[in-house]
């Protein structure tokens, strides 16, 4: 069932005094054919309003489009998907990793060898069986990876000692950010998430960056989330940060590393090279992304997927 939005301009007068206006405002509808006053109301619930005595529309659209969120528009369920159940759809949000594979500008690719192929395998088990051994040489930082905080603190948990509880199932709060940005504005701030309740939560930062993995566009002008970011979503309790871009933080503005620096120190788990986030809803989705217990390790590739209800 596809998603609807309302696009309009507003005008909205309180009760106590003063009035709110807006421009080119866009909301997520739970079905296409509400009344005007209807999304005006939603409308005064998304901003959170209070004391209004007033909201006139102008110039309203409905249209299909996806779904960025919208407090107060339950999106959860699939918007009157009924009685589904405990069934569940599975969205893969990682990228294939392949001998060759360019994830960061710099870093070596993957190669991948055979130790034991399947011709020099019959030769040691029984007729008819045969197996196929293979040898992967790469770098942690390959495809969609996970940071664990001994990525950045020699004295923080490797990939063995994290939780499995803080990688698996994850309340997931997704951010459609893919038309919310340009080239002067990459940085991803605290205002943009401050609608949200993250605590508990999988954040995860759609930005459509994906779209230019593997080639070379992908290494400069990627979106990133800013250290005031980071620091909202620490405060408010995240438990993992993930994003579809080449970098959680810029890296094209020195050596300095906001992100990585707050969010591990503060045990919040980085998924950086996301990839398929806009066919996840805003809400109600599930995430895992969990990487093999390997000690001494900080970082390793993760097959991330998100859940979603039927």
């Amino acid at each position: 069932m596809p998603d609807y939005r309302a696009h309009f301009d507003f005008d909205i007068r309180f009760a106590n005094g003063g009035a709110l206006s807006g421009t080119g405002f866009r909301l997520d509808l739970p079905s296409p054919d509400l009344a005007q006053d209807d999304i005006a109301r939603l409308l005064v619930t998304h901003l959170g309003l209070a004391l209004v005595d007033e909201v006139a529309l102008r110039g309203l659209r409905v249209v299909s489009e996806p779904h960025r969120g919208s407090r107060g528009v339950d999106t959860s369920t699939g918007l009157g998907a009924g009685d589904a159940g405990s069934r569940t759809r599975i969205v893969d949000l990682s990228h294939p990793i392949r001998a060759g594979l360019v994830t960061y500008p710099g870093l070596p690719a993957p190669t991948i060898a055979s130790h034991l192929t399947r011709e020099d395998s019959r030769a040691k088990y029984a007729p008819g069986t045969e197996f196929a051994m293979d040898v992967i040489t790469m770098i942690g930082n390959t495809g969609t990876y996970l940071d664990s905080p001994f990525h950045r603190y020699a004295d923080g948990p490797d990939l063995a000692g994290l939780e499995l509880s803080s990688l698996v199932g994850l309340r997931a709060e997704v951010f459609h950010l893919d038309d919310a940005w340009d080239q002067s504005r990459r940085g991803i701030r605290p205002e943009i998430l401050a609608d949200r309740d993250v605590r508990g939560a999988a954040v995860l930062l759609h930005t459509g960056w994906d779209a230019w993995f593997g080639r070379p566009e992908y290494g400069s002008g990627a979106p990133f989330l800013t250290g005031e970011g980071a620091e909202w979503l620490i405060e408010n309790g995240a438990v993992l940060v993930g994003i579809d871009s080449l970098n959680i933080d810029d890296t094209e503005s020195g050596g300095e590393r906001p992100a990585h620096t707050l969010l591990l120190a503060a045990g919040v788990h980085v998924v950086e090279h996301l990839t398929n986030l806009g066919a996840v809803p805003p809400r109600g989705a599930r995430f895992t992304a969990a990487p093999p217990a390997v000690e001494g390790f900080g970082t390793f590739p993760v097959r991330a997927f998100a859940e979603i209800p039927a």
